[in-house]
């Protein structure tokens, strides 16, 4: 049995994504007041990013299916799974940058459609779904509970990260024979890549997109809680004080 989009087995998935994103913004005025809970749930997060791959690559070699065009952590949610658990190890804030617009908008993607051949309770879907849960929960615990937040240059850093990470691993699809990152060819299972065109127009349209999602991110999260906030500011009346001088 091959898994199926949107199955029930999917859809729990999501929903628990769902539940963990709201519980850690519930809860972050009451995480981060409590150092030892703050600690344990970094360090939750490092091993849910880091140890899967671990299992990962043990499991291909393992089971002979190893393969240098497939084995690679050279797509996307791979390279930004690594940086994010040296952004919690270290508390870097390019790393931080990173992680909220092409850490969370690709790993979504992933989460929503993904390129994946294993049902549950295979070892392949809990690894793939633990760590792009994971890639999207740690810069979301560095913005709600460390208080971290981006800035319109990060957009622009942004851009340049995925353009440059795109040159280098085109270089290995093109040496090895691969098709990391979809650079080379669409994925065989469907995804949001079938809407934008043939090759190599997808890469432009993602480009655009990435663009657009980055900057709609930054502005519903960040500029627009900002700009009320200030009008509120604006709008109370002074205050006066009454006491009595000596």
């Amino acid at each position: 049995m091959r898994f199926q989009a949107f199955s029930l087995q999917h859809v729990v998935v999501i929903g628990l994504l769902m539940v963990l994103i709201l519980g850690l913004f519930l809860l972050r005025h009451r995480i981060a007041a409590r150092p030892r809970i703050k600690s344990l749930i970094r360090r939750l997060l490092i091993a849910a990013l880091l140890l899967p791959e671990a299992a990962l690559q043990t499991w291909y070699l393992t089971a002979g299916i190893w393969d240098r065009s497939t084995s690679l952590p050279l797509e996307l949610c791979s390279l930004t799974m690594f940086l994010g658990g040296i952004m919690l190890l270290t508390g870097n804030r390019l790393l931080y940058e990173i992680l909220y617009f092409a850490g969370i908008g690709g790993a979504l993607q992933a989460v929503l459609t993904p390129n994946l051949d294993y049902p549950f309770p295979h070892f392949r879907f809990i690894h793939f779904f633990i760590v792009h849960m994971a890639i999207i929960l740690a810069p979301l615990y560095m913005t709600w509970i460390e208080g971290y937040r981006p800035r319109w240059m990060s957009i622009l850093r942004n851009m340049i990260f995925l353009n440059g990470a795109a040159l280098l691993v085109a270089a290995v699809n093109w040496a090895i024979g691969s098709n990391y990152m979809f650079l080379m060819h669409k994925p065989s299972t469907p995804s949001v890549l079938d809407w934008l065109g043939p090759h190599p127009v997808y890469i432009l349209a993602e480009e655009l997109i990435a663009l657009l999602l980055f900057t709609v991110m930054y502005m519903i999260f960040f500029y627009l809680p900002d700009q009320m906030r200030q009008k509120r500011r604006k709008k109370r009346p002074p205050t006066f004080s009454t006491g009595k001088s000596i």
